[in-house]
């Protein structure tokens, strides 16, 4: 099979390439060439300037290479996933296009949308989306930017409405492992390796469920939609079958951080100010995978304690530049010795 990938060489993508390339597919990634990671030798590559978000043109060469299958990695607003359809229709078999939980109606209600209620069951595919668009549309420094048209509810609508381009969707989780930029449970970590004897939770905060994925896993889940045309036409929620909630998953990374300390929850309003964020958290962001699991036969390939092990080594092998603002321990001691006394 030929797979055209679109984006792919930042944190899941290589991982999808890899996975794809060991099960016998041909891979070509069209990219800005700015990421350079490790890929096997028989990996194509076309670098452009129009790579860029939002990628709306593309090269001749990758229409003439007939890909089978095309993998927008990087799509993130209406007008990229409306024109790879328009390249790419009648002429490549399927379309797959990661999306996010972040379509639920219960990612809206957490940012504080009027609009959007949600229940705290486990999210179906068929579960309520958001009703307000472009949820990130306030922090955009203007039209020009990329984030101001973001909103995959509007991509999903776009790949998966043209007939002549069948779609698959993946609505990912929040997804850790080596290389995450974004660097998921480090501020938990940090804390538990310079021995603090309390990690301080919002109590709503410590009660809520989001669903996570270890990077490999979450790219076994791709390559498999790509791969398997069972897809065809099909969304699927992607991430770990059993959802902790926050406050257990902290527990379960001290453990195997080796942290002898204990998770203390507060209200929102005796937590420090470097605690505090504005977030509702009545509704939790949890999915129901089995969908993928019982269509697709989606296994995971490493289990949850060792991609937590592998990420914690990684981090800190590799930790990121610190914020001491955002560690004020003498704050943090301050706020649990009133707790402790009320």
């Amino acid at each position: 099979m030929r797979v055209l990938m679109i984006g792919g060489t930042g944190f899941v993508g290589p991982y999808v390439v890899r996975s794809l390339v060991a099960a016998g597919h041909e891979v070509t990634v069209f990219h800005r060439g700015e990421h350079k990671p490790e890929l096997p030798s028989s990996v194509r590559h076309v670098h452009s300037a129009s790579a860029t978000f939002p990628v709306l043109n593309f090269p001749a060469e990758l229409a003439a290479w007939k890909p089978n299958v095309v993998l927008h990695m990087v799509a993130m607003g209406e007008r990229d996933a409306e024109a790879v359809v328009r390249a790419f229709k009648g002429m490549a078999q399927r379309l797959v296009v990661p999306s996010s939980g972040d379509v639920y109606a219960a990612y809206g209600a957490l940012i504080g949308s009027r609009t959007d209620t949600a229940h705290s069951r486990l999210h179906r595919e068929d579960s309520p989306l958001r009703k307000d668009f472009y949820p990130y549309r306030k922090t955009a420094t203007g039209p020009d930017d990329w984030v101001y048209h973001y909103d995959k509810i509007l991509v999903e609508q776009a790949a998966m409405g043209n007939p002549e381009l069948p779609g698959t969707i993946l609505r990912l989780p929040a997804v850790y492992g080596p290389g995450d930029s974004g660097y998921r449970f480090f501020s938990y970590l940090k804390r538990m390796d310079d021995q603090r004897p309390a990690i301080l939770l919002d109590q709503d905060q410590a009660r809520w469920r989001w669903s996570h994925g270890y990077v490999e896993n979450v790219a076994a889940a791709i390559a498999l939609a790509v791969t398997d045309d069972r897809a065809r036409g099909q969304i699927y929620n992607v991430g770990e079958e059993s959802v902790p909630t926050t406050a257990e998953r902290v527990r379960i990374v001290g453990k195997l951080a080796g942290w002898a300390g204990e998770v203390v929850t507060l209200p929102r309003t005796s937590l420090p100010s470097h605690l505090r964020d504005s977030y509702d958290y009545s509704h939790d962001l949890a999915y129901d995978t089995g969908r993928i699991r019982n269509e697709l036969g989606y296994k995971e390939q490493v289990s949850v304690d060792e991609g937590l092990r592998r990420t914690i080594g990684w981090q800190r092998e590799h930790p990121p530049s610190i914020d001491a603002a955002r560690y004020d321990y003498a704050a943090e001691d301050a706020a649990l010795a009133t707790a402790r006394t009320a």
